[in-house]
């Protein structure tokens, strides 16, 4: 490579570090988080993670709650939108699309850093009610949406009963936080299987929503 080429491959490397380097202060902001929790995270101790000085965080994220909003927005966010997708063009019952779905959540929830973002919200989140406040805007609200939306699929084809769980699908989810508070609090003492969790889950909502095969309404009642 002549001096020219690498004068000239210079910049394109500052360039990439420079389009990378939220990425990298997310990813810092997330390492802190989780050894630290919220409250006590500092944004100078994130800089020291990334490797750059304090002021370059403010030139991407404005505060230490923006950081953690732009973690959420990067890590679970786009959960939603992939899982819409697939909804949309998924051609089965929505039993089995529910049977696709949970284990789905658990693997996004378990098998990552993202379960540092939801342990702040359960754990600090009444100390900081603007995280849950944007928490619930952009996770819970969509969260609930797509719920609705694949219960509603599911009544309008004859294979759920339009019952009290068809009116708030957000109930589907409890299964789920019950396993995360369980690996957060209990697991060290009494470990459970998350694969096994996940599956027992989806027989646990269906139950509660499957019409008999035959078309029946043999399931639960709501009361109505």
């Amino acid at each position: 490579m002549t001096d020219a080429d690498q004068e000239s491959a210079r910049p394109r490397r500052r360039r990439r570090r420079k389009e990378a380097r939220p990425a990298e202060i997310i990813e810092a902001g997330l390492q802190e988080f989780a050894e630290h929790g919220f409250a006590a995270a500092k944004l100078d101790d994130v800089a020291r993670r990334a490797e750059i000085a304090k002021g370059t965080i403010y030139l991407y994220f404005k505060n230490k709650e923006a950081l953690f909003e732009a973690a959420v927005r990067s890590r679970i966010v786009p959960f939603f939108g992939s899982v819409e997708q697939m909804a949309d063009a998924y051609p089965g019952s929505s039993a089995d699309l529910l049977r696709t779905i949970i284990p789905q959540i658990y693997a996004t929830v378990f098998g990552s850093d993202r379960q540092v973002l939801i342990r702040i919200i359960l754990t600090e989140g009444a100390r900081f009610p603007e995280l849950s406040e944007f928490y619930h805007r952009e996770v819970i609200s969509k969260g609930r949406r797509l719920l609705e939306r694949i219960i509603r699929r599911g009544v309008e084809r004859g294979e759920f009963h339009d019952n009290a769980v068809a009116d708030l699908p957000i109930i589907l989810v409890a299964p789920a936080i019950l396993a995360f508070v369980w690996k957060m609090i209990l697991d060290r003492f009494d470990p459970i299987a998350t694969e096994r969790f996940a599956a027992a889950h989806a027989d646990l909502v269906l139950e509660g929503l499957m019409k008999a095969p035959s078309g029946g309404d043999a399931g639960p009642s709501d009361g109505r």
